[in-house]
């Protein structure tokens, strides 16, 4: 484990072996971290927030209380994900609903993912989307607001949906 002298990492926090964090980034009490991860530049990851093992956070990205993302999962630069569906900084009576990340799910940069969603198993979410419905697993989505425009395989690249490709969820095989 190698954590940078400059990130904050606040006290009951888990970091598995072998996870790596990067200058300024801030891990919040409460939280927990798998093995093999690598945690970029500048990221927070709020209170509460649980990360599974082999899980790439890239620089600048928010991670708030209500998510958890389990092994596997791709995170791009200056993904936001949201916790509140009706924020208003004089809301007292504020409620955490919570986002879901399935393994090995990917998120392109500058990418939102508005809280009280799934994305299911190896998703993939285009860079700049605004995900703010369920993703199937292998879904591909993109856009503001994010659609299905496809599915991908477990490498990630997209599926022809017009070829005689044998798509199964779950395949361990790819034909690329």
């Amino acid at each position: 484990m190698a954590i940078d002298p400059r990130a904050v990492v606040e006290d009951q926090t888990e970091i598995g072996e072998r996870t790596n964090i990067w200058h300024f980034s801030h891990i919040r009490k409460g939280s927990t971290i798998g093995y093999n991860c690598n945690i970029g530049h500048c990221v927070y990851i709020d209170e509460g927030v649980t990360v599974g093992n082999n899980v790439k956070i890239q620089n600048k990205t928010s991670i708030f209380n209500g998510v958890t993302i389990k092994d596997d999962v791709f995170i791009g630069p200056h993904v936001c994900f949201t916790n509140d569906m009706f924020p208003r900084a004089t809301n007292t009576e504020w409620e955490i609903v919570d986002t879901l990340v399935e393994k090995g799910a990917s998120i392109g940069a500058n990418s939102t993912i508005r809280c009280g969603i799934t994305l299911g198993e190896y998703s993939m979410v285009a860079a700049g989307s605004v995900v703010t419905k369920d993703v199937p697993a292998f879904g591909l989505v993109r856009g503001n607001p994010a659609k299905l425009v496809g599915h991908v395989c477990l490498c990630g690249k997209k599926i022809d949906n017009n070829s005689d490709t044998d798509f199964q969820i779950g395949n361990q095989s790819c034909n690329h």
